[in-house]
């Protein structure tokens, strides 16, 4: 069952980066992710109260809520690094960036976690993270030491979202550890919604949400929609397999997200680039078999 839950989990995860890549077309990514959370926040606490984990709020243990807070924390932080990213390059670019983020997590997994890696775990790092490369624009390589410097760069923001997607996964593996997991995620939603509220009040965008164009904000919501789906789905995979494997088949979602940006937004690919996607889900592969 985890693992349906985690094939799920990349299907809605594919379309939230098509739809939200939609919804920032002119709005701001920190407001659209602010708005994005109210309607994963409301999903994931409905979906609690629907299956009776809601009113358990007041077992969850200091450690397990300590954690649970520390991943939404790191959640809402990729979010925003990820939006960012997609308000300034192509979903095609900014998508193979982000998935390094499996890579990341697997090391992290066995550094924090102790989870063993096979050896065909090993060659799945080094396929996936060949993949990538080979996904991403050969300039923007060469550029990256100065958009690394100069920061504000779709480049910077993508791969600082990978770190703290990894940092989710990890985060949130130990935090579920004895909590079901739809009142983990709830829990964890209330975290990015403050943290993403907090920062579009800071920077003085609180009144942009009124000027939003009714498409975009459709796009915003279904977003969020599909967001919050991908979670419950996500932290179900989570709950009872191992986060060296379902981080991997949830980041399959760039199978999705490739597809729809094609027919959407017309984004058009090299041979260089779909033989990198080509070896994404190969390593991908090699680490669920292992």
């Amino acid at each position: 069952m985890w693992l349906l839950a985690a094939c799920l989990s990349a299907l809605f995860a594919g379309l939230t980066s098509v739809l939200a890549k939609a919804g920032v077309a002119t709005t701001s990514s920190t407001v659209a992710t602010a708005l994005r959370t109210v309607v994963v926040a409301a999903g994931a606490w409905g979906m609690a109260a629907l299956v009776g984990s809601a009113s358990s709020l007041g077992t969850i243990d200091g450690r397990s809520l300590l954690f649970l807070i520390l991943s939404g924390l790191a959640t809402g932080a990729s979010w925003l690094c990820y939006f960012a990213a997609l308000a300034r390059g192509d979903v095609s670019r900014v998508a193979p960036i982000d998935k390094l983020s499996t890579v990341l997590a697997i090391l992290l997994a066995l550094i924090l976690l102790g989870e063993p890696v096979t050896a065909w775990g090993v060659v799945g790092i080094v396929v996936i993270t060949a993949g990538t490369l080979l996904m991403v624009d050969p300039d923007d390589l060469s550029g990256l030491p100065l958009a690394l410097r100069r920061g504000g760069s779709w480049l910077t923001y993508a791969l600082a979202s990978a770190l703290f997607a990894a940092l989710t996964s990890i985060l949130g593996k130990v935090g579920i550890s004895g909590v079901d997991p739809t009142l983990g995620t709830a829990v964890r939603t209330l975290v990015v919604l403050a943290m993403a509220w907090v920062i579009v009040a800071w920077q003085g965008r609180a009144r942009e949400v009124r000027s939003i164009p009714a498409r975009e904000l459709a796009f915003i919501v279904a977003s969020g929609a599909a967001t919050c789906a991908s979670w419950l789905a996500y932290y179900h995979a989570l709950k009872d397999g191992p986060a060296s494997v379902v981080v991997p088949i949830d980041k399959l979602s760039i199978l999705v997200t490739v597809a729809f940006s094609a027919a959407v937004f017309h984004e058009r690919f090299t041979g260089r680039y779909l033989a990198g996607l080509a070896l994404m889900c190969a390593g991908t592969a090699a680490m669920v078999v292992a």
